[in-house]
């Protein structure tokens, strides 16, 4: 590579960087989610330094529950100076009510499984279970 493309990094570089897989980030890139800079004269895929925070930042959101259109969206208004904070924190608040929501599925579930087991006596046959009997209604 020339000195030119010696500042921008490979797809390869930019996966260990990144602490991803190779396919994570053609995936990433698939989703216009990143984009490389530039080509090598061989055809490489070449990324600039900051496309290895930009993924950082994709799996940290990710991390919090954001879909990728989601996160989509919060790239554009980090790039977009003129954005206000109010809008990633309306996105920030509406994933917490979603997590919210998730979380009295999962007590719904929790109390259902409970309730279940509590109801097996674990010494018959399979045929009179009846959590897979509650499971069949």
């Amino acid at each position: 590579m020339g000195s030119a493309t010696k500042k921008y990094l490979t797809v390869g570089k930019v996966a260990r960087q990144a602490g991803v897989n190779l396919q994570t980030v053609l995936y990433y890139e698939r989703r216009r989610l990143l984009l490389p800079v530039r080509r090598s004269g061989s055809g490489y895929r070449l990324y600039a330094p900051e496309t290895v925070r930009v993924i950082r930042f994709i799996k940290n959101a990710q991390a919090l529950g954001f879909t990728l259109d989601e996160v989509a969206k919060l790239l554009r208004l980090r790039v977009n100076h003129r954005s206000q904070c109010e809008s990633v924190k309306r996105q920030a608040r509406a994933r917490l009510e979603m997590v919210h929501e998730k979380i009295a599925g999962l007590r719904a579930m929790e109390r259902t499984l409970r309730r279940l087991l509590k109801t097996c006596a674990a010494r018959g046959t399979t045929d009179s279970c009846p959590i897979l009997e509650s499971l069949g209604r």
